[in-house]
């Protein structure tokens, strides 16, 4: 009951939010409205001819990024003058279990300008670095290199342990929220930290059995890239071209006459691309074995990274929501409207003709999902009606003949599977959905490291 109220709650606060002129009409929940839709083929050119072998997927690839860049997320940021890395503190953590280190990150030479904070975990199984042993240099000192888990968080490093080493942000944008003691965008660090390492909330960060598997662990405040400006923030009295700081900085003045500009998350699965650059400069890494993660927009920015950035090898979205992995198509759910209305800085202004006029697109997320192929790419929904977990299922089938013809297994067959029904799963592509609230839970973490570890060729036999 509980979440049914708060799926009722948000659409009625979709509703008090988004401006009458833009809200063209409000979520649909009920699947016999959903009328018929066509989705363009994914191995089909827009000049309409075929893909005939694979060596001329990437082209058609390719083609498929610059509509959505052009259409829906803007054009790719440019790369950075520099990446300038500074390891600022490392020590053990988990009772010498784990290596900590924060690095920050700059991009420009002389180390001015926007700057992120990197959080870092690497396993140890070799050295004993308890707290007892006085005097050890925290070394890992695995004799192979591991795997990685890349993702942005929410309102800093300090959250996802209780480690006191943890750095607070200080250039850092964080959403109100009076339940987390943040007012006027400055939260109250210290009461927050280690919030993910609790039982009472809806997404849990487990590094004990990240780092038991084997897996690195890389994090950083999308808040520290740039200010997630929603249109309630607007209404709150923050000027909208907020969300436009940051790195953005960096680039070249956005040009308002054209319709797609660089956006929000552009930027945002541009610094998870700048993790990546980190990842590979550390020698206990192996940067080519990847994984993107993130939830809710931050699923978004993880979609869109590996989509633009082949480095990532796996990818795992968890809850992205319209705009992510479900169908816009399908109009169920959030919708163009809501998106444009509330989250105006994630998508460039040539978006905006799809208020009200999903049928018109030319295009649907099943297009964007096909992009990371031949890679691997879970999707993990859970039964919210706004982020249409449904669509993003229907999403990933129209998606599988891609893999399939670039000779690798699709989705396994199956239809719409049930909750923590893990059939639909395959090695490549894989889809799966759970109950429960919004945010990444003990399931999502299993299966996320099972799908890695087959990716990896790491699972057990």
């Amino acid at each position: 009951m509980k979440l049914l109220q708060g799926v009722a709650w948000i659409a009625v606060g979709v509703s008090l939010l988004a401006p009458d002129a833009a809200f063209a009409r409000k979520p649909n929940y009920d699947e016999s409205l959903v009328k018929p839709y066509t989705l363009e083929d994914p191995l089909t050119f827009v000049d309409g001819r075929k893909v005939q072998k694979a060596e001329e997927w990437p082209a058609r690839r390719r083609e498929i990024l610059e509509i959505f860049a052009r259409e829906m997320y803007g054009q790719p940021p440019p790369p950075p003058e520099t990446v300038a890395t500074e390891l600022i503190e490392e020590g053990s953590t988990l009772d010498g279990l784990g290596i900590r280190r924060q690095y920050k990150m700059w991009f420009k030479a002389d180390k001015s300008g926007p700057m992120i904070d990197w959080l870092v975990f690497l396993p140890n199984r070799i050295q004993d670095l308890s707290p007892t042993k006085k005097g050890k240099v925290p070394t890992c000192e695995n004799k192979q290199k591991v795997p990685v888990i890349l993702f942005l968080n929410y309102r800093g490093n300090q959250e996802l342990v209780t480690d006191p080493e943890v750095v607070f942000p200080t250039n850092i944008w964080v959403r109100n929220n009076k339940s987390l003691n943040c007012e006027d965008h400055k939260p109250d660090f210290e009461k927050t930290r280690g919030r993910q390492r609790r039982t009472g909330g809806t997404s849990v960060f487990p590094l004990e059995t990240i780092l038991a598997r084997g897996y690195a662990v890389m994090s950083a405040c999308y808040g520290q890239v740039s200010p997630d400006v929603e249109e309630r923030d607007v209404k709150a009295g923050t000027p909208r071209e907020t969300a436009y700081t940051g790195v953005f900085t960096l680039w070249p003045p956005r040009d308002e006459s054209r319709d797609d500009n660089t956006t929000a998350l552009g930027a945002w699965a541009w610094a998870l691309s700048r993790g990546l650059d980190l990842a590979e400069r550390i020698p206990e890494i192996d940067a080519a074995k990847s994984v993107a993660t993130g939830c809710s927009r931050l699923a978004k920015t993880a979609l869109l990274a590996a989509a633009r950035d082949e480095r990532f090898a796996v990818c795992v979205p968890n809850q992205t929501g319209g705009g992510g992995v479900p169908l816009a198509k399908r109009d169920y759910g959030e919708n163009v409207s809501t998106e444009m209305s509330m989250f105006h800085h994630w998508y460039c202004k040539a978006y905006n003709k799809y208020i009200d006029n999903e049928q018109a697109m030319k295009f649907d997320q099943h297009l964007l999902v096909a992009s990371i192929a031949p890679r691997h790419l879970l999707v993990q929904g859970f039964n919210s009606g706004w982020f249409d977990t449904k669509g993003e299922f229907l999403s990933c089938r129209a998606a599988s003949p891609v893999w399939e013809f670039l000779g690798l297994p699709g989705l396994p067959e199956g239809g719409f599977p049930a909750n923590y029904d893990t059939g639909c799963i395959g090695t490549y592509l894989g889809y799966v959905r759970r109950g429960g609230q919004h945010g990444i839970s003990g399931y999502d973490w299993m299966w996320t490291l099972d799908f890695a570890d087959r990716a990896f060729g790491r699972a057990a036999k």
